[in-house]
């Protein structure tokens, strides 16, 4: 769709027989090769002690792009700022930025918790959803709930060792404020005394808050006039909530006059349909592994994941991220796109495609941009 653009949001998945150093090669050749195909941004996402998720450090993958790729604009999607502080992530990208000025976006989410209602409450989305289903046939599924991994022994051991002896995270907003004051050279504590990040302040970046709900983080984005991605990937659920909430929130900044919104969506495109079906094969296991706690597993190979034990329990555990993965020929997933596009009032579009053969990854996206530039 003309007008409309598409970027990438990359785990940097290691697949079964392979390595963590095969994975960055994949990625950083995925992203010269979406720098060709006409991708307007590739973002890198967070992910800690999961054997089939090798971008543990946006900013450290993002430096390795930066200098093999030229017009691609590159960044985060998320910085997990749970256990970081604001000056040590305006200092990382601020090294980037010096070496690869006005490339770079800043995309900073939560972590270390669930998803939170804004002040008000959860938006009301202004999409009706009937049965499951949007008007224009966009899949809402009803919310996943993470009840199940409260006080797991895993998710606790991750948040020990992320996060330093009696550490306490910074209030999510307060931490998006002092990043954006690290940015524009405005810091001052509370006792006056100024604080100037060198490299970071003045950086040529752009600044843009991920959320899965209508909570906290669309506040942030909207309240300081930021880009906001919701992500339909991760909680297909609150999508259109989190694009309201968002936009509820927004007050007009010197960078933005009005909302601005991407939403990701995890696709598969293949010349034709059961080629793309046989290539998403994994993603159901892959994800099973994840909503357990047991860790990203390198993604099975289609015959690996159909020798896997399945149960009626898996099915419900992953059924929502299934149900709402677009899979097919390029014009199947282009119209599921612009659907979502349609129901989320979407100014761009975040592709996220895993597949376990890395030339049929790179496939998936050559053919998805190909149709949606005839569009």
């Amino acid at each position: 769709m003309s007008g409309i653009p598409l970027g990438v949001l990359d785990l940097v998945p290691v697949t079964s027989g392979s390595t963590a150093a095969d994975a960055l090669h994949h990625s950083i050749d995925l992203a010269r090769q979406t720098e060709r195909f006409g991708y307007a941004r590739y973002w890198f996402a967070e992910h800690h002690l999961n054997p089939g998720v090798a971008g543990t450090s946006p900013a450290v993958v993002l430096a390795l792009t930066a200098s093999a790729t030229t017009t691609i604009r590159i960044g985060s999607g998320a910085v997990q700022l749970g256990h970081r502080t604001a000056l040590s992530t305006v200092e990382e990208f601020g090294l980037i930025d010096a070496l690869h000025p006005g490339r770079l976006d800043l995309g900073l989410g939560r972590s270390a918790g669930r998803p939170q209602p804004g002040p008000d409450g959860p938006a009301r989305p202004a999409t009706p959803v009937v049965d499951g289903y949007t008007p224009n046939g966009l899949r809402i599924p009803a919310p996943f709930s993470f009840a199940h991994l409260l006080g797991h022994p895993r998710v606790a051991l991750q948040q020990k060792l992320l996060n330093l002896p009696g550490a306490r995270p910074q209030e999510y907003g307060e931490q998006v404020d002092d990043v954006l004051a690290l940015l524009r050279g405005q810091y001052r504590s509370p006792e006056g005394v100024e604080a100037h990040a060198v490299p970071g302040e003045g950086a040529d970046v752009q600044v843009w808050i991920l959320g899965s709900s209508g909570g906290v983080s669309a506040e942030a984005a909207g309240r300081n006039g930021l880009r906001f991605a919701a992500n339909y990937h991760v909680s297909p659920a609150s999508v259109l909530e989190a694009a309201e909430g968002y936009r509820a929130a927004f007050k007009p900044s010197d960078e933005l006059d009005r909302p601005y919104l991407t939403v990701s969506a995890d696709v598969v495109v293949a010349e034709d349909e059961e080629t793309a079906r046989e290539l998403a094969t994994g993603y159901a296991p892959w994800v099973r592994s994840i909503r357990t706690a047991e860790g990203a597993i390198p993604y099975p190979s289609p015959a690996e994941a159909r020798a896997l034990p399945w149960t009626e329990a898996d099915q419900a555990l992953v059924a929502d991220r299934v149900d709402t993965r677009f899979v097919g020929t390029a014009a199947t997933v282009a119209d599921h796109l612009e659907r979502l596009r349609e129901a989320t009032g979407a100014d761009e579009l975040l592709i996220t495609t895993i597949t376990h053969d890395h030339a049929a990854r790179v496939r998936s996206y050559r053919l998805l941009a190909e149709e949606w530039a005839r569009r």
